[in-house]
């Protein structure tokens, strides 16, 4: 039978490996590349994608003012990509940036909301006027050509496309389009982005952990 030693030795080794298990799967865990969830999904937690996110824009208002991704340097933008005649998705998530907005209370003023359209052919300058009037009373609806709206889409990884009734040519089409909320810094980089579904409270606590005091 083998002396009390050697059992002491082998359970000593055996806790040395499990030890090192764990740091390795607790470093995995850390330095592990966050994917980024498709539409639809219900997570209510930020992501950050390993992959670049944003760039510069040059866009019209719904004033019909030239602006660019510098217009608001200074301050968070938080930017939501849709379209004006989305019947579900769009407005609710316009309504969850708003209601996020209203808790943060004076730090809102420190925040931007934006609303790119990815349907610049119905979502005009007055279209958009309207449209951003029932929302967040600071949010700024934007549009521009069909070039430069697919340039800012591409930069911010947002797909979307046309689907029509080919049944109907003259009839109203709806628009495929990923849906994420994203935060972008003072200085114009990508801080971080929300699912589908983020509810107001989430979104309100993890913006204002990103606001300097």
């Amino acid at each position: 039978m083998p002396p009390r030693s050697s059992y002491m030795l082998i359970g000593a080794l055996l806790a040395t490996l499990a030890a090192i298990g764990l740091i390795a799967w607790v470093v995995w865990y850390k330095t592990r590349p966050v994917p980024v969830m498709q539409v639809g999904s219900v997570s209510s937690t930020a992501v950050t994608p390993t992959i670049q996110i944003g760039g510069p824009f040059a866009l019209t208002d719904n004033k019909g003012r030239a602006v660019t991704d510098k217009t608001w340097r200074g301050k968070l933008m938080l930017i939501y990509f849709g379209y004006g005649y989305c019947p579900d998705v769009c407005p609710t998530e316009l309504q969850i940036m708003s209601n996020a907005l209203d808790a943060m209370g004076k730090d809102a003023k420190r925040i931007q909301p934006l609303f790119i359209t990815v349907d610049p052919k119905r979502d005009t300058v007055a279209f958009l006027a309207d449209y951003v009037s029932h929302f967040y009373p600071r949010l700024i609806g934007l549009t521009g050509s069909p070039e430069a709206i697919r340039k800012v889409a591409d930069e911010y990884r947002v797909t979307y496309e046309k689907v029509e009734d080919d049944s109907d040519a003259s009839a109203d089409y709806s628009i495929d389009h990923s849906s994420f909320i994203y935060l972008m810094g003072t200085d114009g980089r990508f801080l971080t982005m929300f699912n589908t579904g983020t509810d107001a409270v989430t979104l309100a606590r993890t913006i204002k952990s990103y606001l300097k005091p």
